[in-house]
């Protein structure tokens, strides 16, 4: 995970990656965002571009808290990830039997972040409660984050 391309070593971080790993330091500790949310916050891009920086540039950023939508752990990553969400008190759901391996999951309802309650200049206030006094999204947990202006 974070292997910058040898040919990308001297070169500038683009732009757009610059904003995903911004985006990826403000999540708090025990939280996660989908790259989907990732992408919807910065209005710009996708799923897919999100993964792509974070695959090239999150090794120097808190990567195990973007992730994929459905709350598996990143493949390859599963253990280092699984260490630091219990490390952070992120919400995991117990792996079924049938699960290779046993690995739980990231139990997406409660450990997802809606991008509110920052505070003291931009730091990200630890709590579970969304800045919104509590929306809690469809019945999947898919609350999707708001860019800051568009809060009211």
């Amino acid at each position: 995970m974070g292997q910058v391309p040898p040919d990308a070593a001297a070169q500038p971080l683009p732009e757009y990656a610059e904003r995903v790993l911004d985006v990826a330091e403000l999540i708090p500790p025990g939280r996660v965002m989908t790259y989907g949310d990732v992408a919807e916050w910065l209005e710009e891009g996708g799923p897919r571009q999100v993964g792509r920086v974070m695959a090239l540039y999150g090794g120097g950023v808190p990567w195990w808290r973007v992730v994929r939508s459905d709350g598996v752990l990143l493949p390859g990553h599963e253990l280092r990830a699984l260490e630091r969400y219990r490390e952070e008190g992120t919400p995991l759901r117990q792996a079924s039997r049938a699960a290779q391996g046993h690995v739980p999951k990231l139990d997406m309802r409660r450990a997802r972040w809606d991008g509110g309650a920052l505070v003291d200049g931009g730091a990200p206030a630890v709590g579970g409660a969304p800045a919104d006094g509590g929306a809690e999204g469809d019945a999947a947990g898919d609350a999707r984050p708001q860019a800051p202006e568009a809060h009211t």
